[in-house]
């Protein structure tokens, strides 16, 4: 299977962006994101992060499976 450089990175960076987004509109709707940083705790900040992260690696490895595989 060869898959050039640039596909990969589009997958990444465009799984990267939703995941983001779509992480975040998760963390306000349950309540763990807050309007400023510095108000949120540890806790609220390090569910974020982990939020953000697992749906970023959620989607790039969906839009790989979709888009990478011939």
């Amino acid at each position: 299977m060869y898959t050039d450089i640039l596909s990969i990175g589009m997958v990444v960076t465009i799984g990267l962006a939703a995941g983001t987004a779509i992480g975040l509109v998760l963390g306000y709707l349950a309540g763990w994101q807050k309007p400023h940083w510095a108000e949120m705790t540890g806790k609220e900040k390090a569910k974020n992060i982990l939020l953000v992260l697992a749906c970023s690696a959620l989607l790039i490895a969906g839009l790989a499976w979709r888009f990478l595989r011939n």
